[in-house]
């Protein structure tokens, strides 16, 4: 593709997007090897919304991640996070919508196999969601991150460790809309060694109570104690398609 307006028709068709600003598309396709090759004219690379894109990134995964594990402590979601915005993450999602093809580079660039180079298309998807966020704002550009990392987040998600938080808040969820809370019923012992006592409500009934050397861990331990007694119940259920007792 060589027509500037032929390529930008084409992403657009590609992406679902019409762009309002037609030349801030064009700034994200365009490589600093291709101003390189022309320094008369007025064409701007697309370095800074490369930035921009990698700070919408890092917000947007960030986000999906906080929301679905609520109890992953700091380390975990930075750990996540990390594995979905990788360069080859990103290079694979510019694959799915052929931006190796839309890129505008040098002739240099493009003779050493530049539309095929990793780093080349994990900047150009930066920032072409820093051109999304700008000209469609930050539902279009989370929408952008879903359709194209999404089979990242999810695969993600199978290999996440499933703690006893995370799933009895998607049991409860799933059950009676509701989302669990912890109380922290008492704290004893002296500083270096505390007993937390934590119980786990969802709506007004206790389903649960755990015990542990910091809140975190009783809290823990209380969906814990509340995910057996849902599998207690469980177990106790008559199986489907059979009568339940006569009495006498």
């Amino acid at each position: 593709m060589t027509d500037v307006d032929s390529v930008l028709a084409s992403l657009q068709e590609r992406l679902g997007i019409h762009f309002q600003s037609p030349e801030i598309l064009r700034e994200a396709l365009t490589h600093t090897s291709y101003v390189n090759e022309q320094p008369c004219t007025f064409t701007t690379d697309n370095e800074r919304l490369e930035f921009l894109g990698d700070a919408v990134l890092d917000f947007l995964v960030g986000d999906e991640l906080y929301r679905r594990y609520p109890s992953a402590r700091e380390g975990a979601l930075t750990s996540m996070r990390a594995a979905i915005v990788r360069t080859d993450s990103l290079a694979r999602a510019s694959r799915r919508i052929d931006l190796g093809a839309h890129l505008f580079l040098g002739r240099g660039e493009e003779a050493s196999g530049g539309r095929e180079r990793v780093a080349t298309l994990a900047a150009g998807f930066e920032a072409l969601l820093g051109a999304t966020y700008l000209d469609q704002g930050v539902e279009q550009a989370r929408r952008l991150v879903h359709d194209l990392l999404g089979e990242a987040i999810q695969a993600l998600e199978a290999q996440a460790p499933r703690d006893a938080k995370s799933l009895l808040q998607e049991r409860m969820q799933a059950l009676v809309h509701c989302t669990p809370v912890y109380r922290t019923v008492s704290e004893t012992g002296p500083d270096h060694a505390k007993e937390f006592v934590v119980e786990v409500q969802v709506g007004d009934r206790a389903v649960g109570t755990g015990v542990g050397m910091n809140k975190q861990a009783a809290e823990q331990a209380a969906a814990q104690a509340a995910l057996d007694g849902l599998a207690a119940e469980a177990k106790d259920l008559p199986a489907a398609g059979t009568e339940p007792p006569q009495g006498s």
